[in-house]
């Protein structure tokens, strides 16, 4: 069989280093998309841990705020979530100058056995309870602040 082809036109086709080379430049741009794409998903899934962490966080607090006796609120306390991790927080509360104003070190660690490694958060705030306070301490604590507001007012005078 004879070729269809004068023997003076060359051959239109890649050579071989052309198919290598493209073959090495498609290698290259799938490495770099898909450890990107990993990169991605590991970000989402450090993303979702952190978020349920801060829920787990905030519900502890709550529990503390909601709590009424001062004593109970320094013990702390615990609970299991849904998704098998233990929430253990803890409270160091101490009375300000303020009537009903305490500062609060709250402390909580979250373990998550997915994870493998436990998360512990400390806050400091202060917060404005009543119940918390000693009837007594409290009349001499607003006694004290009155004094100082009229000493105020008369220097204003």
């Amino acid at each position: 069989m004879r070729s269809l082809r004068s023997p003076s036109v060359p051959a239109r086709a890649f050579t071989l280093i052309e198919v290598l080379c493209a073959l090495v430049v498609f290698t290259m741009a799938a490495v770099v998309l898909g450890g990107a794409y990993v990169n991605v998903l590991n970000a989402y899934h450090v993303i979702d841990r952190s978020v349920r962490s801060d829920d787990d966080l905030r519900f502890a607090r709550a529990i503390l705020l909601a709590e009424p006796d001062l004593k109970k609120a320094e013990e702390g306390g615990s609970y299991s979530t849904v998704d098998s991790r233990q929430v253990r927080w803890e409270a160091k509360i101490e009375p300000t100058t303020v009537a009903d104003l305490f500062t609060v070190h709250f402390s909580c660690q979250v373990d998550d056995p997915k994870s493998g490694t436990p998360t512990r958060v400390e806050q400091v705030f202060r917060v404005l309870r009543p119940t918390w306070s000693e009837p007594g301490e409290r009349d001499k604590l607003r006694a004290e602040a009155a004094k100082r507001i009229q000493e105020l007012q008369e220097k204003r005078r």
